[in-house]
């Protein structure tokens, strides 16, 4: 058997992605022929069937779905391998894709792009912002190099680096302020009373672990798709939430008539880098990590 076409993989990955041959042509910028082409050529040369076809339908054989899960590992490694091309070795240039949640990004960014720019000058960085759940998946598919997360987190097949922690901050309508007790219990706020983002974001789950929120009747369903919309909740008098500091470090609050509290029991999340397992760029992430850590409320003083 030859060695398969690293651009035959890419494109079997993305078929199976789109689950599409026309949308799959078209993020690929092929035609449809030339990929499926491919697909067809990547089967002759395996010797074995990827794709079970009927009519204008398709769907992956089983051995057609181990193969992607590999064909994916394999691109990333390679993307790996031209980075270190391209940096002619050098670890601390080349271009590094950043992944941001968006719980983070709009409060560190500018200043993440500031510090690598200072402290890396020959580092060209590129940051997207995205859920957990498609960071990671662009992360395993070799689209981005490292994520910037709320941890813990389960991220299969990387690793990850604790930077610090983000603790959590109870906010409330200073109207609403007299209501709590200087030492407030949930469990005597109103019912549904406590806005939480919604579940896509991974901040909702860390602060039902982190403040004892499972389960309880005072969450309320209805659900905000970001921090600044949950402030507005909040001013409107409607109830209550909880705020990461480095959100109101940022200024989150401003304008507004909101205050913020510390959370019962000193909730908090951790912040951390994650990467893929076998990656060539360790050193620059553990570089990156030390410096980001800087930009956390609570750093890790061990890295």
């Amino acid at each position: 058997m030859r060695f398969p076409n690293l651009k035959h993989l890419h494109y079997l990955t993305v078929l199976h992605k789109e689950q599409h041959f026309a949308k799959a042509a078209q993020k690929c910028n092929v035609s449809q022929s030339t990929l499926s082409t491919a697909i067809q050529n990547l089967e002759e040369n395996i010797g074995k069937q990827l794709l079970e076809r009927e009519h204008k339908t398709f769907v992956f054989t089983d051995f057609g779905e181990g193969l992607v899960e590999r064909s994916k590992q394999l691109l990333a490694h390679s993307q790996d391998w031209t980075n270190y091309a391209e940096s002619s070795g050098d670890w601390q240039s080349g271009v590094l894709k950043l992944g941001v949640i968006p719980t983070i990004a709009p409060f560190m960014f500018e200043s993440v792009i500031n510090l690598i720019h200072k402290e890396l000058p020959s580092l060209h960085l590129q940051m997207v912002e995205d859920t957990t759940d498609n960071l990671l998946a662009r992360l395993s598919e070799g689209e981005v190099d490292l994520l910037l997360l709320a941890l813990p987190m389960k991220t299969p097949g990387c690793k990850q680096l604790v930077l610090g922690r983000d603790p959590f901050h109870f906010v409330s309508h200073k109207s609403r302020a007299s209501e709590l007790a200087k030492t407030f219990n949930i469990d005597n706020l109103p019912n549904d009373s406590i806005f939480l983002l919604q579940k896509e974001h991974c901040l909702t789950e860390h602060a039902v672990s982190a403040c004892g929120l499972a389960h309880k009747a005072q969450v309320s369903s209805l659900t905000a798709s970001s921090l600044h919309t949950l402030v507005a909740l909040v001013n409107s008098k409607m109830g209550f939430s909880f705020m990461p500091e480095m959100a109101l470090d940022k200024g989150v609050l401003n304008g507004t008539d909101v205050i913020a509290m510390p959370a019962e029991h000193d909730a908090y999340r951790e912040v951390g880098l994650v990467w893929r397992i076998g990656t060539t760029r360790i050193q620059l992430f553990r570089k990156v990590g030390t410096m980001l850590a800087e930009l956390l409320p609570q750093p890790r003083k061990d890295l």
